[in-house]
């Protein structure tokens, strides 16, 4: 089955190409009980992820770059990546979780995306 986006130019354009590479991972990936989907949905200012069944339907841990102990941290974008990262497994290792499907959300693997996921692994959560 195919899924149409209509295409744009500019800035559109890339929206519609990361949403296209979404759904083809999303055909692949989906998160259970004992193996919940690690999303991450990263802005030009913030990152947000979030551990989620999809079986249930519900989160069970989530951080952003907008909780009040990593939004006053110094540091790059990338630096901030990394403390949702660690702030987000910590958060589902105490939610039960210890290992995720990692879906990255139609963004390329790399930067800050990268960043977020080997902080994430570093805190003991797995992929």
């Amino acid at each position: 089955m195919a899924y149409g986006v209509k295409i744009a130019k500019g800035d559109a354009y890339k929206r519609a190409a990361a949403k296209r590479r979404h759904i083809r991972i999303r055909k692949k990936v989906s998160g259970t009980p004992a193996r919940p989907r690690l999303v991450v949905t990263r802005s030009n200012r913030h990152m947000v992820a979030q551990v989620v069944d999809d079986l249930a339907g519900h989160t069970v841990a989530s951080a952003s770059s907008l909780d009040a102990s990593i939004r006053g941290a110094e540091g790059d974008k990338s630096a901030q990546a990394k403390q949702v990262g660690a702030l987000v497994a910590e958060r589902a290792k105490a939610a039960g979780v210890e290992t995720v499907v990692f879906d990255r959300g139609g963004n390329k693997y790399a930067g800050r995306i990268a960043a977020l996921a080997d902080a994430a692994r570093e805190a003991g959560l797995k992929f």
